[in-house]
Parts: C-alpha cells; structure tokens; sequence
C-alpha cells in the first residue's frame, strides 16, 4: 500500500469541463520527487480535448515540464487534441524547447563514408604489411645468427617438424595430387581427342603438374594442414604465458619455436612437390590407359620429351618459397593471436587464409619472372 502524498508532493486532479478534461495540476513540483503517469492518471475513455489548469501549483522545475511533455505524447498517440493555452509563459517555453530538441535527438546514420573506409582499409593494410616485414626480419636475423652458431639450432625439434610436415603429410598429398593428375588428363581428353592429338595430354598433365600444380597444391594442402597447426600451437603458448616465460629466460621465441618449423617445412616442401608431381603424372598415365588406350611406356616417354630440368627447377624454386610462406604465417599469426581459445581458433583461420594469399601472390610473381628469364 503506497504512502499517501506529502504536502510538497505533485497532485494531479481530473475535472470534466464541456467537452475537456481538464488536468488539476498542484503543490510542488520537484525533480527528485516521484511525479505521476499520464497513463495511470487519465482515463480509460478518450476525452475530446485535454486542458491544462496550474492555477494550484506552488512550484515547479523540469519535473512539470516532463510532465505536460509526456501528457501531451499521450494525447498525439491517442489522437486527442492538446489545449496549453492555460499553461505559464516560462512553462510554455521550456515545453517548445523540449519538443525541439526530442525533434533533433533522432538518431542519424552514423556509418563512415566512402573516403573514411578506404583511409582505415589502408591504414589497416599497411600495419598488416609492416607486422610482416618485421617477422620477416627477425626471422632473417636469427637464421644468420644460427648460422654462425649452429650449436644453438635445436635440431631435435627440427626433425620432429619435418616428420609431421612431411612423412605425416603424404596421404592426402598423395589423394590431392593423384586427382588433380586424373581432373587435368580427363579435361585434356575430351579437348585434344576432337583433333586426334590424344597423346599430348602427356604434355599437359606432365607440364602443368611439375611447374604449376605440383607445387602450388602441396603448398595449399601444408597451409590448411601444417600452418593452421603452427598458429594453434604457438597461440596455444602465448595463452598460458609460455612464451613469456621464455623471453623472461632471455630465449627469443623466434629462435626457439619458429626457426624450426621454417627449416623444416623449406626443406620437405620441395620434397613433397616432386612426390606430388609424381603422383599427378601417374593420375594422368591412369586416365591415358583407360580412356584414350595409350599404354604407359609411350605415357612416360612423351612425358619424358616435354619436361626438362628448367621445369623442374621451376617448380622446386616455387615450392621453397611456398614452405617458407607457410611456416611463416602460421608462426607469425600464431604469435599474433590473443590471449584466449577464440583467439586461437582466430589465429589458426588467418593463417591459413593469409598463407594461401601470399602463395597466390608469390606464384603470379615468379610466372612473370620466368617468362622473362624464359624459363
């Protein structure tokens, strides 16, 4: 049961007057006392018109002027007219004040402009751009000083790598490769077959997998395979402050955890690109025997005619580069991820997509390059 109204509190009464319904308003009108409704305070029945009457107010601040503010809302919903004929000068000020400003209070789109988002895409890009050359950096400075102290490579941890990203690697560099070979010879038939020219699928199955193919899906497979496994594992450390507690022992972290996984994915990258351009051409040799009837002795010698030691120096030149992408990004964003598991999951998915865009981007440099050298 609530307290009945102190002498200072607003009071509120209704009067019927012709056709209004006129608003008894009085006593003081404080902003830090409770003041009453319009819902709670008018009628179920619409009236035909509202009026208000202050002749009893003693004092008043912004609380009246809310008050009349939210009658008069009432009355617009309603759809029943508002008479402030009878309210005071100052109060009918203030209230004209308030519309106004309820009028210019909506709120408007915020969104940045065109010029906004192309500056912070930039700005954005560029930081990215800068965090990489610095990575790069580090990591050049700490293979030349392993170099000169080889005694400081952990090569334990070096061979664990390489088993991982290589020997671990080759069932699905195997299927991968195997139909790429298959889906680049049975795409060459059904072209080369309408000029009777079947036995160049050997060409092109042979030379798209050993200067493109080979190299480029290999690297694809390790940065959805190996790189995404780099970022977790170091995003893993720098959440339960690992590797923090290495630079607190003084060992850098690039020295400790990224160099050998650089090193061994530069080294068995290009091992697997040759395993998978072998693969790719028997894939070829499978879908030659079955469908255009060419037997695999003359497969491999038409192969044999076409590919040369340039092209395989093509793609072994590529797929260095790719490993080294690969490691990379994913000890770059591993080391980048925040201190959380969705940072880690974070890290592991820019990895891959970072890796994958930088493959593209290296592979459209070295075909211009080659093209010039002619190779």
């Amino acid at each position: 049961m609530s307290a009945p109204p102190t002498e200072s509190s607003p009071t509120v009464a209704l009067r019927t007057d012709a056709d209004a319904l006129v608003l008894l308003l009085g006593g003081r009108w404080q902003i830090t006392a409770a003041r009453p409704s319009p819902s709670e305070v008018l009628p179920d029945e619409k009236p035909g018109r509202v009026r208000i009457d202050m002749s009893a107010v003693e004092s008043w601040d912004s609380s009246l002027v809310l008050y009349i503010y939210e009658t008069s809302q009432w009355c617009r919903v309603a759809g029943v007219a508002f008479d402030g004929e009878g309210l005071r000068p100052a109060v009918q000020k203030l209230l004209v004040q308030l519309e106004e400003s309820q009028k210019t209070s909506v709120p408007f789109d915020r969104s940045p402009g065109l010029l906004t988002t192309v500056g912070l895409a930039a700005n954005d890009f560029f930081a990215k751009t800068r965090a990489i050359i610095h990575f790069v950096g580090e990591c050049t400075i700490s293979a030349i000083h392993l170099f000169k102290h080889p005694q400081k490579f952990r090569w334990r941890d070096c061979l664990y790598e390489m088993q991982q990203c290589g020997a671990m690697a080759l069932p699905i560099v195997s299927l991968i490769a195997f139909l790429i070979g298959l889906t680049l010879a049975y795409t060459g038939a059904v072209i080369l077959r309408q000029f009777g020219a079947d036995i160049w699928v050997a060409d092109l199955v042979g030379l798209t997998m050993v200067r493109e193919m080979g190299a480029v899906m290999t690297a694809i497979v390790l940065a959805g395979r190996t790189g995404a496994s780099y970022a977790a594992t170091l995003g893993n450390m720098k959440a339960n402050e690992e590797i923090d507690a290495l630079e607190t022992l003084g060992i850098r972290a690039v020295d400790f955890l990224v160099m050998p996984r650089i090193f061994a994915l530069g080294l068995m990258m290009p091992l697997l690109a040759l395993y998978a351009n072998c693969l790719g051409i028997l894939g070829g040799m499978a879908v030659a025997l079955a469908i255009l009837d060419i037997p695999p002795a003359a497969y491999w010698v038409e192969t044999l005619s076409m590919i040369d030691l340039s092209d395989v120096s093509t793609g072994l030149i590529k797929a260095f580069t790719f490993g080294l992408i690969v490691g990379l990004s994913g000890c770059l964003r591993g080391l980048q991820a925040h201190r959380s598991a969705s940072g880690v999951g974070l890290a592991a998915t820019s990895a891959v997509v970072t890796a994958i865009l930088l493959i593209i981007v290296a592979d459209a440099i070295y075909a211009v390059v080659f093209n010039i050298l002619g190779w």
